[in-house]
């Protein structure tokens, strides 16, 4: 490790974030990113990495995309940030253009800075039209760690910071069981049901067929509303435009954050039914927000809308789930006693080991062998994977590579044995 690498390492314990720093050292990650560009990470020392964490999908275009940073140059020549309290060319046009390809029904975009901050326009929105305090979501959540968010999540988030919820204002139940979401709205004292399409910190389990529609049959059955957290799962990173609607739901509100960005300029999105945006009319100045809805970052939303509805996008983004899960059929084929399964829905994929915490040694070896990917926080036997959806072939060969080298390490390490399986 250089001297200037060591360096920023121990300015960041003493002026940033002591714990998080020390913790990546101590698992064999002791990255600080330098140069970025599109799917590759450069570390301080040099090492290049392909990146299939993206930020949770943050960079779905790749870092530093180049007509993204065409769009916001220009636009810093006219915009700034903007201020909230006006209307505004940008922020107007995105949120038109949000509801030209969100799911029917959709009206009013409302603006935030980041992920939490659309979760907590989703909860009051919620609670102002059906006008009920009750919340559902699913154990081992994550909507974000600002303050009604934090309490729709894993408890990991909300006890260091004393924001349990003490008022039984926020229930969770488990993914995947209809009969425990039943009897948390059967009350019909809930204001709305909020759920990640896929469960991304758990580690992506994926719905059983036909469970989100009939969450959502029961929401309107005890009139809650639906609210749909796409962070992770909209923006094409399926296979279709939003994740939610590939599952044959239509939500009342939806939750758009990171690959809006583009990586590029922070902005985050609340998209709202008639209904569950009843407020704007009623007092449009309840929620504000400085950032939220930055004439920048709308330029920037704007385009990656555009990128990401192109019709050879939509047609790669599909090959390239299917090549990259033939090869992962393949590497688990050679480990099937230590790689146990893959999650996938496009390319959102969450890769299954044999072990408690076995997406960890999988994580170090792919970061010495080239590769970022990281563990699911709330389930460390599961590999958050999520290659880009501009991958070209070539690029998803040398992962495989890579990939297949780094987890049959972590198999020798785990198990004792690296040995193939014959034939």
């Amino acid at each position: 490790m250089s001297a200037e690498k060591l360096e920023v390492l121990e300015k960041s314990k003493a002026f940033w974030n002591p714990n998080k720093t020390q913790f990546w050292q101590d698992v064999g990650v002791d990255l600080v990113i330098d140069k970025r560009e599109g799917y590759f990470l450069n570390d301080m020392d040099g090492r290049r990495l392909i990146d299939v964490h993206l930020n949770g999908g943050t960079y779905n275009l790749g870092h530093r995309n180049a007509e993204l940073i065409e769009v916001l140059n220009a636009g810093a020549k006219r915009f700034d940030m903007g201020n909230h309290h006006f209307p505004a060319l940008a922020r107007t046009a995105l949120a038109e253009a949000l509801v030209g390809c969100t799911p029917a029904g959709m009206k009013y975009t409302i603006y935030g800075a980041g992920g939490a901050e659309a979760t907590e326009l989703a909860i009051k929105s919620a609670r102002n039209a059906t006008q009920k305090r009750k919340i559902v979501s699913v154990i081992k959540a994550y909507h974000g760690h600002s303050g009604l968010a934090v309490k729709t999540g894993d408890e990991r988030f909300s006890k260091t910071f004393l924001s349990e919820d003490t008022e039984g204002e926020f229930i969770q139940v488990p993914f995947n069981d209809l009969q425990a979401m039943e009897d948390a709205l059967k009350g019909r004292d809930a204001a709305a049901v909020i759920m990640e399409t896929i469960p991304a910190t758990y580690g992506f389990p994926m719905p059983h067929e036909g469970y989100l529609p009939s969450v959502k049959a029961l929401c309107e059955k005890y009139d809650a509303l639906y609210i749909a957290d796409e962070v992770q799962t909209g923006l094409m990173r399926t296979g279709e435009m939003w994740g939610i609607t590939k599952y044959g739901v239509t939500p009342d509100i939806m939750i758009i954050g990171k690959g809006i960005t583009g990586g590029m300029y922070p902005i985050s999105c609340c998209v709202v039914s008639e209904r569950a945006g009843q407020w704007l009319k009623q007092d449009g100045f309840a929620h504000m927000s400085t950032a939220g809805g930055a004439e920048l970052g709308c330029i920037v939303g704007l385009k990656v809308l555009e990128i990401t509805q192109r019709p050879e996008v939509v047609s790669m983004v599909r090959y390239v789930a299917d090549f990259i899960r033939a090869g992962l059929d393949d590497i688990q084929d050679l480990y099937p006693d230590f790689f146990i399964g893959i999650r996938q829905n496009g390319v959102v994929m969450g890769l299954e080991f044999n072990d408690p915490e076995g997406a960890k040694p999988v994580m170090r070896h792919l970061y010495e062998n080239g590769v970022w990917a990281i563990f699911s926080t709330l389930d460390p036997s599961v590999l958050q994977f999520k290659p880009g959806i501009l991958m070209t072939q070539g690029l998803s060969e040398d992962l495989l590579r890579r990939v297949e080298i780094a987890i049959g390490r972590a198999a020798a390490e785990v198990q004792g044995s690296g040995r193939r399986r014959a034939g």
